[in-house]
């Protein structure tokens, strides 16, 4: 009876406080004391048998770590979980990191109250690397970074070592995340002098535990920056026993170390092209600095130069040409399009193309170009949309997912990168909402082939169900668990799910629908500004580039009359994009300048269409306040009033959007907007005028936002 008081007592805790997000979706009650045993004890598998011993209500769980036939032909960290009638629950995998993400698991679905029952579970993931990139600098900012300065306070290491620092690494092992890179792509040099080096080996030491690796990305031109050489040339010999000589400083300090990421030759960094060298002269080198070591090589596919053309294209075109060509420890990361991380693009036309050579998708958490972390856009059926993608390189069923992880093309390393959203701020991402992004990232990295909804429903009842209310529910051998979710958890996840299964489309809509692109403001891609025109700036960096709007129609001809850029798509799908009567209309304009009067399926004008479809993304914007609103009572008041607050600013933007976009067009098609469209509230001449203080954007005020 006692017991059954304080589990009551701790139900009305959960549900009466106030929580500040912090704890992610790592909420079970730590009021357990399960019976946890194993076979061959370590650092990695005396986390494990901690979490289970904390946190699991069940029989006795005995964790085993051998070579079974099951594992015989699967990756290293692959486990089942098996409930043996008198023996209790087995975990079992040839590593300890295996054992690790097994005893997750087993969480996981007791939190879901799914662990009920007989339990028969094989599990393998479909990449062996599942990395985050972090674009942290060493000065703690972060670029594209919305929730606060960067974890790593690189002016405390190594002596001070913050607590956050391992509970990014336990949130990671929780769904199945292996790898790091700590600094941002733009690299500095100092990254890799001996100060920061001891640096990085505390945080390695602290991620190892874990089952997480560390990576770094390095700037191309360090033996020159930082050795002091004359010349960072791939092919100079000083410049290889330089990076050699790091290699093994590094490994040295971080046996486990797990290599570089490398963006070279893009955006102004330097690279191997400055000495007239090629990407895999560059690509090579490092790699085979790292190859006694077991380290690997991301190179980044990310290059386009002004003045040579569709920049589509041009990662196609640079790097095709040198497919076969890298040694066996380089993978290249491409982005998911093959512009850059827009609301909606095509998938990039290198995966299935680069038939030789490994290629890892690269996605951005962070949302860069989808509202920052004022928006709620969940991002698991953005990526899905690219993962699933048929490239057709092998036939009916080549998705962009099988061509990378393995399954089509052997590859001895598979890896997906996701541009993680991670800070210092109390609930991690910036906005409540937006750890459902970050969760989904490791569920699809570890298994792709769930789905969106899946993954959504798996978040909200771990986010937002009562910590306390799985200790009520009974874990019974040989029985189906039958125990009905509550009605807090029911109301919360059906209306929360649509909310965030919908939230990406909407955000599209009232941004850039039917394959606009890249209309952002100058700088800082949050708000719209489809008339930038900066004196002197590159072309492709203007929205003009991209939309091509003119009097007779809007839109870039990608198709063989324009870029060709369909021409790097295989069969039948080059076709099927170069004809704009089978042209998917959510791409329409990405690869069509289409007339103002086409007609689209929906039998309106193109211009009707597009004002349809951003009045629709406004209307969406404002139904997830009121369906947020309706959920008051189920959400502790802290996390419902920072949602509230964000979900007001997203739906003033989204006005913004439309009335900034259609007012804009409009000058071009000279058409009037359709009856039952919301009429523009602002005026084009003031917003033309306006310019974003993104500091202060969050307080301010309506009548504020087109202030000179």
């Amino acid at each position: 009876m006692k017991k059954l008081l304080s589990l009551l007592l701790l139900l009305i805790a959960g549900y009466a406080s106030a929580e500040d997000g912090s704890r992610l979706w790592l909420r079970a009650t730590a009021d357990a004391s399960a019976t946890v045993t194993c076979n061959k004890p370590s650092p990695v598998t005396d986390i494990a048998a901690k979490e289970l011993r904390m946190h699991w209500r069940g029989e006795p769980v005995s964790l085993n770590i051998q070579r079974t036939k099951p594992f015989s032909q699967l990756p290293a960290d692959s486990y089942t979980i098996r409930r043996h009638p008198k023996n209790g629950i087995s975990i079992e995998s040839p590593t300890g990191q295996g054992i690790l993400y097994g005893a997750y698991h087993l969480l996981r679905l007791q939190e879901l109250g799914q662990a009920g029952g007989e339990l028969q579970i094989l599990e393998s993931p479909r990449y062996n690397i599942r990395i985050l990139n972090h674009w942290d600098n060493l000065d703690r900012t972060v670029e594209r970074g919305y929730a606060g300065q960067s974890l790593w306070n690189w002016d405390e290491l190594p002596a001070v070592v913050s607590p956050r620092y391992e509970a990014y690494a336990r949130a990671n092992a929780s769904i199945g995340i292996n790898a790091t890179v700590l600094n941002n792509v733009n690299a500095s040099p100092q990254i890799l002098s001996a100060t920061y080096l001891e640096k990085v080996k505390a945080l390695a030491d602290i991620f190892r535990p874990y089952g997480i690796k560390v990576y770094l990305s390095i700037n191309f031109s360090s033996p020159a920056e930082l050795g002091g050489l004359p010349t960072s040339d791939p092919l100079d010999k000083a410049v290889q026993r330089w990076w050699k000589d790091k290699a093994n400083e590094i490994y040295k300090l971080i046996p486990d170390f797990g290599g570089f990421l490398v963006k070279a030759n893009s955006e102004g960094l330097p690279g191997p092209q400055d000495f007239g060298r090629t990407h895999v002269d560059g690509a090579n080198m490092i790699a085979d600095a790292l190859k006694p070591h077991k380290g690997i090589v991301m190179w980044r596919a990310f290059v386009y130069n002004p003045g040579d053309g569709d920049r589509a294209k041009q990662a196609y075109q640079e790097f095709m040409p040198f497919d076969g060509q890298f040694r066996d420890n380089v993978i290249i990361q491409v982005k998911n399009g093959p512009v850059d991380f827009q609301p909606r693009e095509p998938f990039s036309p290198l995966f299935g193309a680069m038939k030789n050579t490994p290629v890892m998708p690269e996605v951005q958490i962070t949302q860069e170009y989808l509202g920052f972390a004022n928006h709620v856009a969940y991002l698991a059926p953005m990526w899905k949309e690219c993962l699933d993608s048929d490239t057709y390189q092998q036939g009916f069923g080549s998705t962009v997912a099988k061509i990378t992880d393995g399954t089509l093309y052997p590859q001895k390393i598979t890896a997906i990168a996701g541009v993680t959203n991670i800070g210092t701020d109390t609930n991690w991402c910036g906005h409540h909402l937006a750890q459902a992004n970050w969760y989904a990232f490791g569920r699809l990295a570890w298994n792709h082939e769930l789905t969106s909804e899946e993954i959504a429903n798996e978040w909200i009842a771990l986010t937002f169900e009562s910590p306390a209310s799985t200790s009520l529910n009974s874990i019974t051998p040989n029985k189906q668990n039958t125990a009905q979710p509550n009605s807090q958890l029911s109301t919360v996840n059906s209306q929360l799910s649509t909310l965030l299964l919908e939230s990406r489309e909407a955000v599209v809509e009232y941004m850039m629908p039917l394959g606009l692109h890249h209309l952002f403001a100058w700088g800082h891609h949050y708000g719209p500004e489809p008339w930038c025109d900066i004196p002197g700036a590159r072309p492709d960096w203007m929205p003009s580039y991209y939309h091509k709007a003119d009097l007779d129609g809007i839109g870039f001809n990608r198709t063989h009359t324009g870029s060709n850029a369909t021409a790097q798509y295989h069969t039948p799908l080059g076709e099927q994009y170069n004809d704009i009567s089978t042209c998917p209309e959510n791409l329409i304009l990405w690869f069509h300048h289409v007339p103002w009067d086409h007609q689209m399926k929906s039998g309106r004008t193109l211009w009707d269409e597009l004002c349809y479809t951003y009045d629709r993304g406004v209307q969406k914007a404002r139904s997830f306040q009121k369906t947020w609103d309706s959920l008051e009572k189920y959400i502790d008041p802290q996390r419902f009033r920072d949602v509230q607050r964000k979900l007001k600013i997203q739906t003033r933007d989204a006005i913004w959007w439309k009335d900034a976009c259609l007012l804009y067009f409009q000058e071009f098609s000279r058409r009037p907007i359709p009856d039952g469209i919301e009429r523009p509230v602002h005026d084009l001449g003031r917003m033309k005028q306006y310019r974003l203080d993104i500091g202060n954007h969050e307080n301010a005020q309506e009548e504020d936002l087109f202030v000179k």
